[in-house]
């Protein structure tokens, strides 16, 4: 039986979101196979935590944990963090110095898609279209009136490194920016200011399937808010159809664009990319390497409507990094 800890929590907003993701995990984890231990990666402790939520530190220099005098070390990481240090290579630098197979992308992969302003850039010279779009960083000039004359109105405001829609606002007059970036600071010190693409949102999974890049079913996002924000996530303020109401050209295109960028960057394990379709032209908004995988979440849907249960898509993922 190998010994699998499954990572969750993290040092940002997204922690309480990450923890319901491991926990899914844990719940689906093969027992046949595995030994699941969950454990919380937090800013003030990292501890494994046992069924009776007794706690047992993480010793950070083997990254392994002592239960009752015996020393427990762990065969691979499952990494259901979402956001820092799990989603932006951190852990993935750690555990590869540790030499501990682990289920997501390398840590430059997951750096660079955590950063949607270099991610975008990168994939910009393929021909893979993304939104008009401002940068600011902490302490940088604001010219409200230069943002509005690049991006337009209405604009979208985001932290450049954070998930979950935290930190996000649509802007539809040129006196809400500051606000708007105040907000965005909060999550992150580099900001990013998009124009609004007025279109169809639709959410594509691309996964590493028994060594194969497979694409999921399509999801469309219909939002009841502004946007898919926190509330539409998490809180049912969505409609998510699967498969999305595309035709089987557009199903087609923009999922071998999501593929495409997943091979083009040597991505592994799991990938979420979003984009919305203006005209009939799939524009990327982001790539997440660390989908969410509560019972709500996207992927988990895609991959039961792909006829993959939640026990092979994480029994798959930790099979193919002890393989690597």
């Amino acid at each position: 039986m190998k010994n699998i800890a499954i990572i969750m929590g993290g040092y940002s907003s997204e922690y309480k979101i990450s923890l319901m993701s491991g926990n899914l995990v844990y719940q689906y984890l093969d027992k046949t196979k595995y030994n699941g231990y969950c454990v919380h990666i937090l800013k003030e402790k990292w501890v494994y935590v046992d069924d009776a939520e007794t706690e047992y530190p993480i010793d950070k220099n083997d990254f392994s944990a002592t239960v009752n005098g015996n020393k427990i070390n762990f065969d691979c990481v499952f990494n259901a963090i979402h956001g820092t240090p799990g989603e932006d290579g951190l852990m993935q630098a750690y555990l590869e110095l540790l030499e501990i197979p682990q289920t997501s992308c390398d840590y430059y992969q997951s750096a660079l898609t955590f950063n949607k302003r270099d991610f975008l850039s990168v994939l910009k010279p393929y021909g893979i279209k993304s939104a008009v779009s401002y940068y600011l960083n902490k302490g940088d000039k604001i010219y409200t009136d230069e943002i509005v004359k690049k991006v337009g109105l209405p604009c979208f405001v985001k932290p450049n490194k954070a998930g979950s829609s935290f930190g996000i606002s649509k802007v539809k007059t040129e006196i809400e920016l500051p606000l708007a970036i105040e907000v965005a600071y909060m999550e992150d010190n580099e900001i990013i200011i998009e124009s609004f693409l007025d279109g169809t949102e639709v959410s594509v999974g691309v996964i590493n399937y028994k060594g194969i890049t497979t694409v999921l079913p399509i999801t469309e996002i219909v939002s009841e808010n502004e946007f898919f924000d926190y509330e539409a996530k998490y809180l049912g303020k969505s409609q998510e159809i699967t498969p999305a109401r595309i035709s089987d050209e557009m199903t087609e295109k923009v999922g071998a664009i999501a593929k495409r960028a997943y091979e083009l960057l040597r991505m592994k394990g799991f990938s979420r990319t979003e984009f919305i379709i203006v005209d009939d032209e799939p524009f990327m908004l982001e790539m997440n390497t660390v989908p969410g995988l509560t019972s709500e979440s996207l992927l988990p849907q895609q991959s039961v409507a792909a006829g993959i249960s939640l026990e092979d898509l994480f029994t798959n993922a930790i099979e193919l990094a002890l393989a690597k």
